[in-house]
């Protein structure tokens, strides 16, 4: 049986404990809340933080949209769900730290359900998590990998590889041949088990989160740091903002259905910059970020 209320349910919970977690490290700013509708159905909350001393810019967003048909970027590798109305719902975070030795990143977990009457409806869950250093430190991508990987494990042992893998290939920055972070976990229209192990799956991965990104943030909010550390967390954010505006699904479908336009961007930075053909110095620890960290390989056995 599909139950789109308790995922509903879930993911409103979900945005609550995250945004408690994420208010508990931060001693100045506060999350600022909107709620909206959405002319075409639906609607959500968009919960935001910024100019923080340890969250310069963040977002936690939770969104149950619906319509009468799907945009191109859903139909045009999927052909068989024109004409079917639709209802999609989620939550989708990002997380830039005022510190250049805290990793950016982003977390979506989601549910798609496209109906048609007289026709069985299709389903699906996606969603995962993903980690953007500026400055690496191994304990931290061990420690991210691992809890991805403790999500996977009562699904299956192949899932962690398999997942792990995706996010690789998906978070690739095409036009710059890099990846975007250290990865983690992806996943997209995900039926391959049954309505409500799918379900637990989802829940496996949103509820990981925080074990795995809390620690990090912790150990790195207030390490010391130099002007030209921020020069380059602003250079590698500009990657940032070209992956979510040239590839991102999230980004595409939310501006092709007409979707709220300051929830779908606030997962761009507060300052970025970009420079003409910069190098990183030849033995730096910018450079060590491009060479050690910024490569497709395993963090855990």
């Amino acid at each position: 049986m599909i139950d789109k209320e308790s995922v509903k349910s879930y993911l409103m919970q979900l945005q609550d404990t995250i945004c408690e977690a994420l208010a508990a490290q931060e001693p100045v700013a506060q999350f600022h809340e909107d709620s909206w509708q959405r002319q075409e159905g639906g609607g959500g909350r968009t919960r935001v933080i910024e100019m923080g001393e340890v969250i310069e810019k963040g977002g936690v967003n939770f969104s149950h949209v619906k319509g009468a048909s799907l945009p191109a970027s859903a139909t045009a590798a999927r052909p068989e769900l024109k004409g079917r109305s639709f209802e999609a719902m989620g939550v989708s975070l990002v997380i830039h730290p005022k510190n250049p030795m805290a990793p950016t990143t982003h977390m979506n977990v989601r549910f798609f359900i496209a109906e048609k009457q007289g026709e069985t409806p299709v389903w699906w869950f996606g969603g995962g998590f993903d980690l953007t250093p500026y400055y690496g430190f191994d304990e931290d991508c061990q420690h991210w990998h691992q809890q991805a990987k403790e999500a996977c494990e009562p699904f299956g042992a192949e899932i962690y590889p398999e997942f792990k893998q995706w996010c690789d290939e998906y978070f690739h920055i095409k036009h710059r041949n890099e990846p975007r972070g250290i990865g983690g976990l992806f996943f997209d229209d995900l039926n391959r088990w049954d309505f409500e192990t799918c379900f637990a799956f989802m829940r496996a991965v949103g509820d990981q989160f925080l074990p795995a990104y809390i620690p990090i943030l912790e150990r790195r909010k207030q390490l010391p740091y130099e002007a030209r550390q921020v020069e380059f967390q602003h250079y590698r954010r500009g990657r940032y903002v070209e992956f979510n505006l040239v590839y991102d699904r999230g980004t595409l479908f939310g501006l092709q259905t007409g979707g709220r336009t300051e929830s779908i961007l606030m997962s761009l930075p507060a300052a970025v910059s970009w420079r003409y053909d910069w190098q990183p110095e030849a033995g730096s620890a910018e450079e060590k970020l491009y060479t050690h960290y910024l490569q497709d390989k395993e963090w855990v056995e």
